[in-house]
């Protein structure tokens, strides 16, 4: 991949995306083009449609979406659905009539079913039931996957997808009402070391088993795929190795200081029972993440502390 190629990052200012965009200008891409939701709706079809035909870029990366935890895709079943819908069936459309010649679509591990052997190997898609707290947000994820498949079963075009597991780090978001678990528990557990270590309250039984990967081990492997041709259309991305959400709670209490006790409130839902990646198929190409849980955490903490002020809420 020539370091002057135009890249088009669709969702540059979040979590992945500003993390991949760290990551391309690293490795010396000086051609970037990134646009906020204010500047260009991706759920508009006719303004997404008319950007790629004047910027013409070379690459897409599908780094936008709605997401949120359990709590988000339950109260917000149609905005998940379709609105993730319209963002990336107009990148992909748009990318496929205009002629960019590599598409990398990120989705999500839920994709998977909610009882799928474990660990979760790319054949296991659409063998079985989704996990129904995400299903909506899910569906949307598949349609892309499938999509891009599509696309180089009947276009013979470079269009991959990539599905992280539970991906955390800086720049994610700390809002407890639409939050993934693991920067949810950050910032309980901090607001309870400030509050003489109050009792913690988290969700569930905390038996159910995560896998975790830093973002910027993530944004790694994008970069990875943009510069090499990947011999097959879907792959994990992933560190292999999951833990309890009570380990999980564990660590993080311990990284922030909190000595107060945690109350598990089983009433609420645990989600899918175990969601470990299998991730051969990118060890075997080269790729294999460099950063740790416990690392992780604490860089993930540090910023936290450092952005405290105005760190990102997101309001649906």
């Amino acid at each position: 991949m020539d370091k002057n190629s135009k890249i088009y990052l669709a969702g540059h200012r979040g979590m992945v995306g500003s993390a991949i965009w760290r990551a391309l200008e690293k490795k010396g891409y000086s051609n970037l083009i990134g646009r906020t939701s204010a500047e260009l709706d991706l759920r508009n079809q006719a303004e997404v449609n008319a950007f790629i035909s004047k910027e013409k870029p070379d690459v897409i990366i599908d780094a936008a979406a709605r997401v949120g935890g359990i709590l988000a895709n339950n109260d917000y079943p149609y905005t998940f659905l379709m609105e993730n819908l319209r963002i990336q069936n107009n990148l992909i459309e748009a990318a496929h009539n205009l002629e960019v010649k590599k598409f990398i679509f990120l989705g999500s591990s839920c994709i998977y079913p909610k009882f799928a052997p474990q660990p979760l190997k790319e054949s296991y898609l659409l063998t079985g039931p989704l996990e129904p707290t995400n299903e909506w947000y899910a569906i949307a994820k598949i349609t892309g996957v499938k999509a891009c498949e599509a696309i180089r079963k009947q276009f013979d075009k470079d269009f991959v997808s990539l599905m992280p597991t539970n991906l955390y780090g800086t720049h994610d978001n700390f809002d407890l009402k639409t939050s993934h678990v693991l920067p949810a528990m950050i910032r309980k557990f901090h607001e309870a070391k400030e509050n003489n270590n109050s009792t913690v309250e988290l969700w569930g039984s905390g038996s159910p088993m995560r896998e975790f990967l830093f973002v910027d081990d993530m944004a790694a492997s994008v970069v990875f795929a943009l510069e090499n041709v990947l011999p097959d259309h879907l792959y994990n991305v992933g560190t292999g190795v999951d833990i309890t959400i009570k380990e999980l709670a564990e660590v993080i209490q311990q990284k922030v200081g909190h000595t107060g006790e945690i109350a598990w409130d089983s009433s609420k839902p645990d989600g899918t029972p175990r969601k470990l990646m299998d991730i051969s198929k990118m060890h075997d190409l080269g790729w294999k993440h460099k950063i740790d849980l416990e690392e992780g955490i604490e860089k993930t903490y540090n910023w936290f502390l450092e952005n405290i002020e105005n760190f990102k809420e997101v309001k649906l």
